[in-house]
């Protein structure tokens, strides 16, 4: 598929940000949005019109809307909408406020799920297009101390799964991207700490505590997932999920393996709850 026109929410830093300059670099046009104003100023100042960008909290819903309404508006036909805002929010469920586990369900899962609900009818009234999310190897493979980032990116994979199935009648093709551990600022902008409990000292949600300062090595490339992730947009069926990085395809095939073992193991105890037959 040709796509000449992104829509990119969070372009200010990471994926989002190399998204948007390899996509400009290419003559592409671009419509971002960004939570921090001046934050992509260069890109403005080297792309002139052919980038667009707006404020955007994707936590306040009913605004997600006007952006997206304004974008179409301004740009006519957007070819590919691209899911990226969001943050990593690390500890143990208890160790995690109120207020945290709301925030984090806000934008990763409810601020997804509203851009693609507001893409949705302008996708169809121009006859197709993409929605791409940018999700996570810890949308299907689960770890301690991160437990309402997982709930977050879980969520986001069972909507878009259901969603692709919905919307494929209109020549809307749906994709998740599962990028494990990239070198972007990741660490040291979009991850937040809960509050230690002491009574996690040495358990395995305790690994967290010292991410954000002592970060392992990292695999990823981004500049390659975005490359990967433009090039995914000319297959003819949208893949419904592209796995990036060889720690991620570990990570996903042990996960769901081990789940369809415990699984396959319950097949003649799953039928002796079926209704007898008449």
């Amino acid at each position: 598929m040709a796509t000449d026109t992104w829509f990119i929410t969070g372009v200010n830093s990471g994926f989002g940000r190399e998204l948007a300059e390899q996509l400009l670099s290419r003559g592409s046009r671009v419509a971002g949005t960004v939570r921090r104003e001046g934050s992509v100023d260069d890109l403005r100042a080297a792309h002139g019109d052919r980038f667009w960008v707006t404020h955007l909290d994707v936590t306040d819903l009913p605004r997600v809307r006007e952006v997206i309404d304004a974008a179409f508006r301004d740009l006519g036909r957007i070819d590919v909408v691209v899911i990226n805002a969001g943050y990593g929010l690390f500890g143990a469920a208890e160790e995690v406020s109120d207020e945290q586990m709301v925030h984090q369900i806000s934008t990763n899962l409810l601020g997804s799920m509203q851009t693609a609900r507001a893409a949705l009818p302008h996708l169809r009234a121009q006859g197709g297009g993409r929605l791409i999310h940018l999700s996570s190897v810890a949308g299907l493979a689960a770890h301690a101390g991160a437990s309402l980032y997982h709930a977050s990116k879980w969520g986001c994979e069972g909507f878009m799964e259901a969603l692709a199935q919905e919307v494929a009648p209109f020549g809307i093709g749906v994709t998740l991207v599962e990028p494990g551990g990239a070198r972007t600022a990741f660490a040291r902008g979009s991850l937040r700490l809960s509050e230690p409990l002491s009574a996690y000292d040495g358990t395995p949600a305790a690994f967290v505590r010292q991410f954000k300062d002592t970060a392992p090595p990292l695999l990823g490339d981004p500049a390659k997932i975005a490359a990967r992730i433009i090039d995914s947009t000319a297959q003819h069926l949208a893949p419904m999920r592209i796995v990036l990085g060889s720690d991620s395809y570990q990570a996903v095939t042990t996960a769901v393996r081990n789940r369809l073992a415990q699984i396959e193991a319950q097949q003649v105890t799953a039928a002796e709850t079926d209704a007898d037959a008449a």
